[in-house]
Order: structure tokens, then sequence, then C-alpha cells
């Protein structure tokens, strides 16, 4: 925890190397719907955030690409089972590399049901869910702004996926779920439009 606030949580600075190539995350890259049981840990957890939107330079640039470096995107954690976080619902805050709590308890059952009941949000450790507000982008770009957020939410679940490879973690990628449910759980803003629910979670590395 930072500070006296019990709400916001302090991130491990994420790690800028790792003994898998590009390459070889590349190659390993599966949809991965089934974890074992455990947890993760909270450097984990960071990692994974720090590739979906972390900061890389001057100027606040992103580890995704961004129309204009607009940057759209909002990112959430549901977290069930993540050692050093209480479960709940945050919001990824880039400028403070932390978590701010916005709902108490385990909302994994609830969000899964917003998924059309797909297990794997149930399922695994944590969830982390994308964001968008358009408008961010459409003032300058108009309507084709819109395509531009789907473009950015692509690069960064990919960035996401092939950080878990290196983090020996299976993740997937949902798009199927009732938009306004979503929104409920996660007590997101008016303005927000969710994009992805991508579960995350442990993998047996002796099955291939």
């Amino acid at each position: 925890m930072r500070g006296s606030n019990p709400e916001t949580v302090r991130l491990p600075e994420p790690l800028q190397d790792s003994n898998t190539s590009v390459e070889q995350a590349l190659l390993k890259r599966r949809s991965t719907r089934t974890y074992r049981d455990g947890p993760l840990t909270l450097s984990q957890v960071s990692q994974l955030l720090w590739a979906a939107q972390g900061v890389t330079g001057r100027g606040g640039l992103r580890t995704a690409p961004s129309a204009g470096a607009l940057y759209p995107l909002e990112i959430y954690v549901v977290a069930g089972n993540v050692d050093g976080l209480p479960q709940g619902v945050y919001y990824y805050r880039l400028s403070g590399n932390d978590l701010i709590r916005m709902v108490n308890g385990d909302k994994r059952g609830r969000l899964c049901k917003a998924a059309l009941g797909q297990s794997s949000v149930k399922n695994a450790a944590a969830v982390m869910v994308f964001s968008a507000v358009y408008e961010r982008v459409t003032v300058k770009y108009g309507d084709r702004g819109i395509q531009y957020v789907h473009m950015e939410a692509g690069h960064a679940a990919q960035n996401v996926c092939l950080q878990a490879v290196s983090l020996d973690m299976g993740t997937v990628v949902i798009g199927a779920f009732h938009d306004e449910a979503v929104k409920e759980v996660l007590k997101m803003s008016d303005r927000e439009q969710p994009l992805y629910i991508i579960p995350m979670g442990r993998i047996n590395l002796n099955v291939a």
C-alpha cells in the first residue's frame, strides 16, 4: 500500500529484460482458457499492465502505438487470487504506477456472467479489462478515430499475450460480452466503452 490511502496499491517496477526472445514469445503464444490453481504475484500483474500501456519514453510514449499519441485506452484489473492484492476491481494509473481500488470483493463471477458465462473469466487468478474513451481520438480524426482506437486495443492486447509467455502464464482475449453489464461491474464512467476482457492465470508447463 502507498501512503495512508488503503485503496491505492503501489506496483513493483516492471522489468525491461527477460530470457524469452520476441521470436519465442510469438511461437509459443496460444489462447489459454484453463489455469492452474494458485496466485499470481503482484510483480506478474505489474509486468502485464506495463506491457499493455506502460510508459516507455519522454512525453508519455507507451508500449503500444496510438494514433496521434492520444491514448484512449483505460485499463482495469479484476483481482481474485493475487498475492498482496485484496480481491476487488482496480483502475491502473500510469502516472503513479499503481492500482486504485474501485470496488471491493471478488467480482470474477459477475464479470463471467457479463461475458456470456465464459468460465475462463471466473477461473482466472485475475482479469484485465480494456476500455476506451473514443472522444480522445475522434476529436482529432473524426469517425475514422474509432478504427484507430480498435487498432490500438489490438496492439495492447497482443503485448499482454506475448508478455504472458515470458512469465509462463496463460491468457485469452475475449470480445463477447454485454457492454453495459461489464461497465456496471467495473463502475466505468459513462464516457468509457469496454473493448476487451483478458483472463490471466498460471499454466501447467508440463502440458504441450
